[in-house]
């Protein structure tokens, strides 16, 4: 017999867990110097736990909640595995070479860093997928940025920058496909509402690295002798010219067909695999290598070397531990009722659109803190918020937009989160072994962190805050249980 769920607990037993968690995660960072947040992770999950178990739960339902969001989450998790072979088969197929050779030899490297999110926009908005964009678009930007001279930090928030927003307005996306889904709008209307957060947005990110790149990266200040050496490496290494490219392609092509994304990149996956062996020379049993253990080359060329030594399942390991402890995290405090009772107590003090609005938001980047996954971060928010914009006659189109600024282009900001983890895993930023200054690339994701703040500057003017249509207010009819059953359509095959 299914136990009876309990009321949620108070808000100060609530906030225990979150806050000792958060706690622990500043003394290993700050303190100990040791960016590795899985036991904090682990020692949250517990505590969370006991205050369950305390409260009269048993823990095979706590357990139940646990393993719920691992389950939903899966899709994303394949994703991760499927991104680690990506960058190793693309690199021995000469994929990521070919586009770091010609990135180094076209482009201007005042305009790089401008490009580089323009780049990594569009796609991301094609492929439907930021995680697939980072790992190979990104990773190849690295390479080039690396050439340049250019800090990795500053490569990284331009490319995290153009992958998430990419993600953010694709109809391909599975977190564009989710916050309508729980808000209960079109998604083709939830896009349209991101434009006016997402444009300037983009255009504010554009200028202000097209700003440091003329400031901070003068032409003849650029390190050409390094780049003459990594080009001349790289022709030598590899064969280079526009097959090598045939995986990227393969894949975008199967995105613009509205191909599942995680078949589409397995497909990119067998084409650099069969690029790699007939083209660039390797052997079957090396493939196999490149793709488990990653790709392994000594040119003596260090920015090479750092490069092109990367990929495999098992580079994702790390991100993907972090993933299924946090994801447990989020699970364990949404099951126990402590999320619920938090945002409850927000709701509770919130009376105007501009407090709601701006609530809304901040509670899907604090959701995104705590339980360390993008997806809670959307439905949880996006279900407990839904009355209060019905009640004032506002369109959950702004909540919708809300639950994405918070939760689809927070994500990676967060080092502990799924997308934060990703990000420095995919991107080699080392922050696991203390390299803890790439972490600037937080900041310098300006796309990322402006556009909250627009759509907040919109709730408190009245600007691109529309009002229920009667067409919308018909729809609010619908059940709670039809909004669930969107929301797992919409998780049934995540792009990440």
């Amino acid at each position: 017999m299914e136990q009876p769920r309990l009321a949620p607990p108070s808000l100060p037993l609530a906030l225990v867990p979150v806050v000792l968690t958060l706690a622990l995660l500043a003394l290993q960072l700050f303190y100990f110097g040791d960016f590795t947040p899985h036991i904090p992770l682990v020692i949250g999950l517990a505590i969370t736990g006991l205050v369950g178990v305390l409260r009269g739960q048993k823990w095979l339902d706590i357990r139940e909640g646990v393993f719920h969001v691992i389950h939903v989450s899966m899709p994303s998790l394949s994703v991760l595995i499927v991104v680690g072979m990506i960058i190793g088969v693309w690199i021995a197929s000469g994929t990521v070479p070919t586009l770091i050779y010609y990135g180094l030899t076209l482009l201007n490297p005042s305009i790089f860093l401008a490009a580089a999110m323009i780049l990594c926009s569009v796609v991301s908005l094609s492929l439907g997928t930021s995680w697939g964009t980072v790992g190979t678009v990104g990773l190849a930007l690295m390479g080039i940025g690396a050439g340049f001279g250019i800090p990795p930090y500053w490569t990284a928030g331009a490319v995290v920058s153009g992958a998430f927003f990419g993600d953010k307005i694709s109809p391909l996306s599975d977190t564009t496909n989710l916050a309508p889904a729980v808000t209960g709008v079109n998604i083709f209307d939830h896009i349209r509402n991101m434009l006016p957060t997402t444009v300037p947005a983009m255009l504010i990110a554009l200028v202000a690295y097209l700003v440091a790149g003329y400031a901070l990266i003068e032409p003849q200040e650029a390190s050409f002798g390094a780049i003459e050496r990594i080009t001349r490496e790289l022709d030598a290494r590899f064969e280079l010219g526009l097959i090598p490219l045939l995986p990227a392609l393969v894949v975008i092509v199967l995105a613009l067909m509205r191909q599942p994304p995680l078949p589409s990149l397995f497909a990119g996956v067998v084409v650099g695999a069969l690029i790699a062996i007939f083209l660039q020379g390797a052997g079957l049993h090396e493939v196999f290598t490149y793709a488990q253990s990653g790709y392994a080359i000594e040119t003596g060329v260090a920015e090479i070397d750092t490069l092109l030594n990367s990929g495999g399942i098992q580079s994702m390991m790390w991100t993907i531990s972090l993933m299924l402890i946090a994801l447990g995290f989020g699970g364990a405090l949404e099951r126990t009722g402590c999320l619920e009772a938090i945002i409850t107590a927000i709701i509770s003090r919130v009376k105007t659109f501009a407090a709601v609005q701006s609530s809304a938001i901040a509670t899907a980047f604090a959701t995104n803190m705590v339980a360390g996954d993008p997806y809670i971060s959307i439905a949880l928010p996006g279900r407990m918020y839904s009355p209060l914009y019905r009640g004032m006659g506002y369109s959950t189109l702004n909540l919708s937009r809300a639950v994405e600024e918070g939760g689809t282009l927070m994500s990676p900001l967060i080092p502990w989160n799924a997308g934060g983890a990703f990000v420095i895993s995919a991107l080699g930023l080392g922050i696991m072994s203390g390299n803890i200054q790439n972490l600037l690339y937080i900041p310098l994701a300006f796309a990322c962190w402006t556009a909250p703040l627009i759509g907040i500057f919109y709730a408190f003017t009245g600007l691109f805050s529309p009002r229920a249509t009667e067409d919308e207010r018909a729809g609010w009819e619908k059940t709670d249980e039809d909004v669930m059953d969107l929301e797992d359509h919409a998780l049934s095959d995540s792009g990440a």
